[in-house]
């Protein structure tokens, strides 16, 4: 039985039989049925109805139950965002059903970015794993449990390509490279939009922020990006183009300015670029309160204007702002706007519901009534396994002195740190409906893997930070940070004293969640003053330091990676965190884990990323040179490069064999390498792909990520790897804004990591 046919829906059916029988299918889920039908309805609404589908509000103290009812029986609203439970969404679309005229249904959105109830890692660790299995499963799980609580669309992936490690949003994307962010971006909307968003678990995508808001000046969050169209194109746009040609329904529009335009009133990138070169027919969507914000840009000198450039740019829907309902109706009656601009938006609002199947059933993702769960947050309804999976695989080893790494499951094991039982921080940021109460931290991982074996010893040792100003800030709108009431120096005795009784110290350090957030830029990305203090207070034990970091963006690092043994990135890894780098701590998962950004050495040096232009006089690490292009004051090139990540076992990489030397027009050549796991454990490594065009009619990066591939190895295992080189790999986007391949010589470069590789070479005629 259709779930159409609800108790809620059949008193609607009854009480206005004419527009429900014509407006819910079954419909055909074609484009060209889609295009029939809305064309139809846009020629039954006022234009009222109209703007109103053309606002998305947010469930909150500024629209109270009440207030969003209202709204709904004179159809103000079209999509809200922030409500996830399956009774509150059914409550909303049944009011739909019941007092508004034309009945259209409502959208339901949430930014489920990386996972819903269950937390994945972050983004950021996502990316670290350069698994697309992994990735996709992510997608799915995300999508399943997401319309498993009635959501239709999720405010993801972000594709925004960063080399700002300053800026917070960077634990929400997928790094520095072009194509790894791509890759991402694409496995993402794929798998979580699955055949079709109107599957009962599936969900529609928005990628966002269009465009180039990872390049924020300063890493200063909403701040202004300023570049070439070369860099542009070549550098930051196709990641949204991948996400779009891979079916994603909508498009959030970025906060910044681009060259002096904000986004929100840009119609050569929602118009130009969007609509007519790529040909998008989904949603584009402002981000929070963004058409307000053109007056403080300074491009509009009050809310009429705004709208007027907002709506004429190509923004189809609002978010979080009453600008377009007030508005727009004058607008269209002074002639300002055209009834025809409004019915263009309408059409792509009324076109993703569609889509989304909400007009053969406004119930398709709530299921029937009585099936809602008892206990939203049940454990049942969690994917543990396949988190702590995902969780393992995305934790980089960055340093294994004298083989710290794997511990031993015997002996006395201190665990010290202010994250070491934080389940708050251990979900990361954007954790949608995560709840911290379900995290497994740490500190309870390592008692899961050594109970009974080992002896674990755990102390605090210090605060996340002893700056009030930014604790305050962390505790703006949350409970984010909690203190131990305790002294700093007694904290910090009590640590030493433990670790003096272990045989080896694991310290658990890095950023609290908030720290690597929207609105969370630092200009100072070293380990706050107290964690710094407590490490060397630990190192003067004299006891092996293993250094797990919890942190959602690249931090400087040079004093920890001097005074500790072992060091192990894990990011923000989700619901299942704990158990999952207790599994890579004692040897029961082998990492494989690789950087998807550069690690810098000082804050100096961004930014700081593998794929830069060359120079005229670039500098030789080999025979540094005084008038070549370096600083002087500290030793160039990052700490860890992009691409990196230690194993237990050792890989080795053989010379690159290529099938041929010269790749005709438009034609193809493969380059292989064969990969030996010399260890005595079996792991998984990640072979990269880097060319460099080597005499173009522009200067060229110096290498540039065109493939990947994770394998599996058993110890003394080899493999040969293959990667097809075709001609979109040499395209580039030259003086002239054409996107062309030259004819020249090519570098091939494979390898673990982007900084040693096994090169090779062949020519394009």
């Amino acid at each position: 039985m259709k779930w159409i046919y609800s108790v809620s829906l059949a008193v609607t059916l009854v009480m206005q039989p004419a527009f429900a029988d014509e407006l819910f299918g079954p419909h055909p889920l074609t484009p060209e049925a889609r295009d029939a039908f809305v064309t139809d309805l846009l020629k039954k609404m006022t234009l009222d109805e109209k703007i109103g589908q053309l606002r998305l509000i947010s469930v909150g103290p500024e629209n109270t139950k009440q207030v969003i009812r209202d709204m709904i029986q004179h159809e103000q609203v079209g999509a809200i965002f922030n409500t996830v439970t399956r009774p509150d969404i059914r409550e909303m679309q049944d009011q739909v059903m019941q007092l508004s005229r034309l009945k259209i249904p409502l959208f339901f959105a949430y930014d489920v970015v990386h996972g819903q109830r269950t937390a994945f890692p972050i983004p950021l660790g996502l990316a670290s794993s350069w698994d697309l299995d992994a990735v996709a499963q992510v997608g799915r799980i995300a999508a399943y449990e997401a319309a498993d609580d009635g959501l239709n669309m999720t405010w993801a992936p972000m594709v925004d390509v960063t080399r700002e490690p300053r800026w917070g949003r960077v634990s929400e994307g997928f790094g520095e490279d072009t194509f790894l962010t791509s890759t991402m971006g694409r496995t993402l909307v794929q798998s979580m939009q699955g055949k079709s968003p109107a599957d009962r678990y599936s969900v529609m995508t928005s990628v966002k922020h269009f465009a180039a808001y990872g390049a924020v000046e300063g890493g200063r969050d909403y701040n202004t990006v300023d570049m070439s169209q070369q860099r542009l194109f070549q550098d930051y746009l196709p990641p949204y183009k991948a996400a779009l040609d891979a079916g994603s329904g909508g498009v959030m529009v970025a906060l910044n300015s681009l060259n002096g335009v904000p986004a929100t009133a840009d119609s050569w990138l929602l118009k130009d670029i969007l609509r007519d070169e790529w040909k998008f027919k989904g949603i584009t969507i402002s981000d929070h309160g963004a058409i307000k914000e053109l007056m403080k840009h300074g491009v509009a000198n009050n809310p009429r204007e705004a709208v007027l450039l907002a709506i004429k740019s190509g923004v189809n829907m609002s978010m979080s702002d009453e600008y377009y309902s007030k508005y727009l109706p004058d607008l269209v009656k002074s002639g300002a706007v055209s009834e025809r601009e409004i019915d263009d938006a309408t059409r792509h609002v009324l076109n993703v519901k569609y889509d989304m199947g909400l007009f053969n059933d406004p119930y398709s993702h709530l299921g029937p009534k009585g099936s809602d769960p008892v206990d939203t947050n049940a454990e049942s309804r969690l994917h543990r396994s396949e988190a702590r999976d995902v969780a393992r695989k995305s934790i980089v080893l960055l340093k294994n002195r004298l083989e710290t790494l794997p511990l031993k499951k015997s002996g006395t094991i201190a665990l010290i740190g202010p994250l070491a039982d934080s389940q708050l921080d251990m979900i990361g940021s954007w954790s949608a409906a995560a709840v911290a109460a379900q995290s497994v931290t740490l500190l309870h991982g390592m008692k899961n893997a050594t109970a009974g074996k080992a002896t674990l010893l755990y102390a605090r040792g210090a605060n996340i930070t002893d700056s009030k100003g930014v604790k305050d800030f962390l505790n703006l709108y949350e409970n984010a940070v909690n203190d131990d009431p305790r002294s700093a120096q007694q904290m910090l005795d009590e640590a030493v004293a433990t670790a003096k009784r272990a045989d080896v110290v694991v310290v658990a350090l890095g950023e609290a969640r908030g720290m690597a957030h929207e609105a969370s830029s630092r200009s100072d990305i070293t380990l706050p003053a107290s964690q710094q203090k407590l490490l060397a207070a630990l190192k003067t034990t004299g006891k092996p330091l293993v250094l797990v970091l919890m942190n959602g963006r690249p931090l400087v690092l040079v004093k920890e990676y001097q005074q500790t043994d072992a060091l192990l990135e894990t990011w923000f890894s989700g619901t299942e965190g704990g158990n999952a780098i207790s599994d890579v701590l004692f040897g029961d998962y082998n990492p494989s884990g690789k950087l998807p950004m550069s690690f810098p050495r000082s804050v100096g040096q961004i930014p700081i990323y593998y794929n830069h232009l060359n120079t005229g006089r670039p500098y030789n690490f080999e025979k540094p040179n005084k008038y070549t292009s370096h600083y002087y004051d500290t030793a160039n090139g990052p700490l860890f490069p992009f691409g990196y990540g230690l194993s237990y076992t050792r890989f080795q990489v053989s010379p690159v064999k290529m099938s041929a030397t010269t790749m005709p027009r438009n034609g193809k050549i493969t380059a292989s390498v064969t990969v030996t796991n010399t260890g005595d454990r079996d792991g998984a490594t990640v072979v990269q792909l880097y060319l460099r065009d080597q005499v173009a009619s522009i200067s060229r990066p110096v290498k540039e990520l065109k493939g990947f591939k994770r394998i599996m190895l058993k110890a003394g295992e080899s493999q040969t790897v293959s990667f097809p080189i075709d001609v979109d790999a040499l395209k580039f986007w030259n003086a002239r804004m054409q996107q062309v391949a030259e004819s020249g010589k090519f570098s091939v470069m494979i390898g673990l990591d982007s900084a040693k590789t096994e090169d090779a070479e062949f020519s394009y005629l």
